[in-house]
């Protein structure tokens, strides 16, 4: 007698379930589209030429063309430009990866004197600004003989990108079960063998997270490159934009074409450590 009740009630509250879930969907798919707008919107002002940019900045190309992606790579010397921005931004990625593990190791595993005053005075550069130390980072970089160079880039980058690195890699590991370390220490390893063998391993959500936002960092970086790389030749990809936008204004286009060049390979590191980053993202909200 009282299962019908119970199955009446289901099925009233089947319909709200199911306009709820509705509704999320609907809000997900609006938020999807205004995100996705914008690139679909440049990424077609590339392949139209000046005149349909003009006509019909919304509409489809009438034909498609990769014209203006060629142009914008030879004649724009976009070449030049992604070349020296990977050799920019892969030592920056690796050296904050490489010193953020191994910082956060031992701050989170290792018991050591002023153990935690050193890690909240590590913290205080996250509240460092490129703009407030620009001036005296400048001269520094200029003693060391450095300006002029991708390494007058490099080195500044990893400074400023360990602090949120360590931050990062210090919270997982220190979710990791202490057990698993003496397991290892017993059965020989050292302590280096336990942070490579054992303990890194599972931290592989957090480095990808941590490797997806330096590379943004440092291929998006415009303040640093615009005060120590004025040659041409060593320009990255953000200051060859501001340059070739100055160069053609007018043409929309070609503007487009250089955008999506710039935009494409954080696009493409995204979408190959996406699952990794995803589960880096999430795994602090589904501890327990």
């Amino acid at each position: 007698m009282t299962a019908l009740p119970a199955t009446r009630s289901a099925q009233k509250l089947k319909p709200f379930k199911l306009a709820r879930e509705a509704t999320k969907y609907l809000i997900l798919t609006f938020v999807l589209a205004l995100m996705i707008a914008p690139l679909l919107l440049v990424w077609m002002s590339a392949m139209k030429t000046r005149l349909e940019v003009e006509t019909d900045p919304l509409g489809l190309p009438q034909h498609w063309s990769l014209d203006n992606l060629v142009t914008a790579w030879t004649v724009g010397r976009y070449g030049t430009y992604v070349w020296n921005s990977i050799i920019i931004t892969v030592p920056i990625v690796v050296g904050v990866v490489v010193l953020s593990c191994l910082a956060g190791y031992g701050f989170a595993r290792l018991k050591f004197a002023g153990q935690k005053p050193l890690y909240y005075y590590l913290l205080l550069g996250l509240m460092v600004t490129v703009q407030s130390i620009m001036i005296p980072l400048f001269y520094d970089v200029k003693n060391l003989g450095l300006l002029g160079t991708h390494w007058a880039m490099i080195l500044p980058s990893i400074g400023l990108g360990v602090p949120f690195g360590t931050f990062l890699m210090y919270s997982f590991f220190r979710r990791l079960p202490q057990e698993l370390s003496d397991a290892a220490r017993v059965d020989g390893c050292n302590e280096f063998q336990v942070f490579r063998s054992v303990i890194l391993p599972l931290t592989s959500p957090a480095v990808s997270s941590l490797v997806v936002f330096e590379f943004m960092r440092a291929w998006n970086s415009f303040l640093l490159p615009l005060l120590f790389l004025n040659a041409e030749s060593l320009r990255p990809i953000t200051m060859g934009l501001l340059f070739f936008q100055g160069e053609y204004t007018a043409d929309f286009s070609l503007i487009a074409a250089g955008v999506t060049i710039a935009s494409l390979p954080i696009i493409v590191v995204y979408l190959i450590m996406q699952r990794q980053f995803l589960r880096g993202l999430t795994a602090g909200a589904l501890k327990g």
